[in-house]
This record gives structure tokens, sequence and C-alpha cells, in this order.
């Protein structure tokens, strides 16, 4: 992971977070979820469900949502929103692509 300004990280080509799956970036505070779409979108989470924690890196992804692997929450992934009757929020990280790479800004999530 290399920088690229005081708040935006390289974390590698789009070719390397598999579609319609993620990649995980560890940091210090926490654990984040990047993941790509069918389509090549690509969103950023925090690599924690708000129902019980579970990995939503290992969910499965359709469309703009993750299902956690644990309990099969829905998590929208442009809003972190859960969907259906559940209530919760994932936090979400700006995340963009440029040149190929995908750049991740970690110096403040985002709230819905």
């Amino acid at each position: 992971m290399t920088c690229l300004s005081p708040n935006w990280f390289d974390i590698g080509p789009l070719y390397q977070i598999p579609r319609r799956g993620a990649r995980t970036v560890k940091t210090a505070r926490r654990d984040i979820a990047v993941f790509r779409t069918a389509s090549d979108e690509v969103f950023a989470l925090e690599n924690r469900c708000p129902h019980r924690g579970g990995p939503l890196s290992e969910g499965i992804v359709h469309g703009r949502k993750v299902a956690c692997p644990l309990h099969n929450w829905i998590i929208d992934l442009d809003s972190g929103l859960a969907t259906g009757a559940d209530e919760g929020c994932a936090r979400r990280f700006p995340v963009k692509i440029e040149q190929g790479r995908v750049y991740l800004e970690m110096g403040m999530a985002v709230t819905p």
C-alpha cells in the first residue's frame, strides 16, 4: 500500500479484487472490506456486520449488496445500511479507481 496524498492510499490494481468478491485492507484501527461488483464498481465498508460483527468480506456480493456470512443480513454497499426489516449500518469509506488502480480514503468514515 502506497500513499497517494495525506488521506488517499493506493491499495493495488482493480484486478486483484475478485468480481463479486472482496479484499480486506488491514489498518491499525480496523479492517476494511473493499468490494468489487460484477460491473466493476468498487465500494468500501468496515469489515464488520452491524448485527453481530460478522466478516462482510466473506459474504456473497450480489448486485450492489453483500450478504453477511453469519446471519445473512443484507448490507447495501453504497450506503452501508442493512436492508429489509434489519436495522444497522456498516461504516463506509470513500473509494475510487484511477488508471486501473484502487484508492481508499482512510482519513474519515462516511455516514449515511
